[in-house]
């Protein structure tokens, strides 16, 4: 099982890490904050830059965190957070597959954070090496999942939905 979890940290964790670092500073083909915090203007978010900015440093942050296996659910609740946010505003109305740009990819990357966080990080981890796994007890990881959840929505509250453009 350790072993298991060692690997889905691993891909998914560093998998999110290079999305954020597309967004924050434009690697691996990305836009950086410039690019990407217009795309979230157009979005609703403003100002774009600051959002695009929390939107890359969850995704950055928390692979990172969840990779290495360290604070608990710390790292799935960022990647939850954002990937939320995400299925509602750009990939909800395309339907279910990521081949439309629906919701498949950013549900299945939640899905599998939410798995991790349950699961806990596994002996292979950091939390593991510095003694602190109690930070993955079920109470404590509902919380920071519950937590993320309303996160996510005061970040959906905030956002004001881009003006309809007028048809041609």
């Amino acid at each position: 099982m350790d072993t298991g979890l060692l690997i889905a940290r691993l891909i998914l964790g560093f998998g999110l890490a290079a999305h954020g670092a597309q967004k924050l500073f434009g690697w691996f083909g990305g836009y950086g904050l410039k690019g990407t915090g217009v795309f979230f203007e157009g979005l609703g978010f403003r100002p774009g830059a600051l959002f695009a900015a929390a939107a890359g440093l969850g995704e950055f942050g928390g692979g990172l965190l969840l990779a290495a296996g360290l604070f608990g659910p710390g790292g799935p609740a960022l990647i939850i957070v954002v990937m939320l946010v995400a299925m509602v505003t750009v990939h909800w109305r395309n339907g279910f597959f990521s081949s439309k740009n629906g919701i498949e990819l950013a549900l299945m990357n939640t899905a599998g954070a939410l798995a991790i966080a349950f699961a806990g990080p596994g002996a292979f981890s950091l939390d593991r090496v510095l003694g602190i796994s109690q930070l993955s007890q079920p109470s404590t990881t509902w919380v920071v999942i519950a937590a993320a959840a309303v996160v996510a929505m005061v970040n959906l509250a905030v956002r004001r939905r881009p003006a309809p453009t007028p048809a041609s």
